[in-house]
């Protein structure tokens, strides 16, 4: 595999981080502190006590449950490396892990996003992988070609993709029942895949079963739904080389006027803080829900909720995605980094099989072509919709410009700006960013 990317400028500090974090639960419940060291005494091997590394992640909540699991087993499982892990929350995780690369003392691996991990290789914070992976025989093609690439920086590998998270599209058959839009298999009738086509759906639902939101929109990330729409119209956020914005075009602008649409007819709800909420209550037909979503949403059937890939609605079924990824620091001693490497190892060939039930698509295509991955729900359409996935372009400047990006569409669908002059400030702005 051959690829080389191009690095734009290093990462201002103090930036909005929740906003990159969306993707992955927040939070969580022990403060910050140890939260998965192996419970048992350390085990005496041939060559004395087991090399002790720092596992540094931010998952919270049910994703945090299926890590210890992993921690544990990769603990319980070998006598060479004991991993402890340092749970921080997710606000604060990437301004501890940036200090932590500039002073040479933290983790001995960590969990970063694909689109993070940039300004770290130009930096020389973090090593390549792929030395490390042959001493312990990992074999990095395992992971699926497009999660390999994603992390790939003038011909190596930076980090060990553990999964893709994207968006799916799930949908309450009790409502859609209701509308008169549930087929016999349960899928719903969508209609001609066009915006006004969606729209028609929306409508029918509307007016048949009035007290539900038709489609509830992630009004508070509305990056992430208009990217879905803005991706599957064929734009870009930046031009081919990185240098300057591409996201001021009719494209655009269809999608920001078919949301706006939406909201004016009352198919979805401004002002709903908690659409998630809303979808899982059973007060919404529709929702472009993460994949890390699917334990809650599909784990009880009496929710009768279903999933399937996005609808190409803008004429393609290309959509936004993320990664989790593994990467080791380069202050970490040789033996550190090798343990760091069975590690990883481990979590992806194995763990990665708990990673699954959480909702990820593990990025390891032996864990997805597994029966035991297989038999969960929905996980043939979740690999589907893989197929179709945008990554973030790889330029270290990625953080400032989605929070640009974020910050105007919030200015827009609230009505500061109008969608042109919306677009106009926001191509500014970025341009600003890559050319600072």
């Amino acid at each position: 595999m051959k690829m080389k990317k191009k690095f734009t400028g290093v990462l201002a500090a103090g930036l909005t981080l929740a906003l990159v974090m969306s993707g992955c639960s927040s939070g969580t419940k022990d403060g910050g502190k140890d939260t998965s060291a192996a419970d048992k005494p350390k085990t005496e091997s041939a060559g004395g006590s087991p090399v002790e590394i720092t596992f540094w992640n931010m998952f919270g909540g049910g994703e945090g449950d299926f890590v210890d699991q992993i921690i544990k087993g990769f603990n319980d499982s070998q006598k060479e490396v004991t991993v402890k892990q340092l749970r921080l929350e997710s606000n604060e995780y990437y301004a501890k892990l940036g200090t932590a690369l500039s002073s040479s003392k933290g983790p001995d691996v960590a969990v970063a996003h694909v689109d993070r991990i940039s300004p770290f290789v130009k930096a020389k914070q973090i090593v390549p992988v792929d030395e490390l992976a042959g001493k312990v025989g990992f074999d990095l093609k395992q992971i699926t070609e497009s999660n390999l690439e994603s992390v790939t920086y003038d011909g190596k590998p930076y980090a060990v993709p553990l999964d893709t998270h994207f968006h799916m599209f799930y949908y309450n058959k009790d409502i859609l029942k209701k509308a008169g839009l549930l087929n016999e298999d349960g899928t719903p009738k969508l209609g001609e895949m066009t915006p006004e086509g969606f729209e028609k759906t929306l409508a029918d639902i509307h007016a048949k079963v009035p007290d539900v939101q038709a489609l509830a929109v992630n009004t508070p990330y509305f990056q992430e739904p208009f990217l879905n729409l803005y991706y599957e119209a064929g734009g870009d956020i930046l031009n081919a080389d990185m240098t300057k914005a591409a996201i001021n075009n009719d494209k655009a602008l269809k999608v920001l006027n078919f949301y706006m649409d939406l909201y004016k007819n009352k198919y979805s709800d401004l002002n709903d803080k908690n659409p998630w909420d809303t979808f899982l209550n059973g007060k919404a037909a529709f929702w472009f829900g993460g994949v890390w979503e699917a334990g809650l949403l599909l784990g009880d059937p009496s929710k009768n909720i279903g999933a399937m890939p996005l609808p190409p609605i803008f004429g393609s079924q290309t959509h936004w995605a993320s990664s989790h990824t593994l990467v080791i620091p380069s202050y970490v001693s040789p033996e550190k980094q090798e343990a760091a490497a069975k590690f990883m190892k481990y979590f992806s060939e194995v763990g990665g099989k708990t990673w699954g039930q959480a909702g990820h698509v593990p990025a390891n295509s032996n864990v997805t072509a597994s029966e035991e991955y297989k038999k969960l729900p929905y996980r043939s359409e979740f690999i589907e919709a893989q197929k179709t996935v945008k990554f973030a372009p790889p330029t270290d400047k990625y953080t400032t410009i989605i929070t640009t990006i974020s910050e105007s569409l919030q200015n827009i669908i609230f009505g500061n700006e109008t969608p042109e002059d919306g677009l106009a400030n926001m191509e500014k702005q970025i341009n600003e960013v890559l050319d600072n």
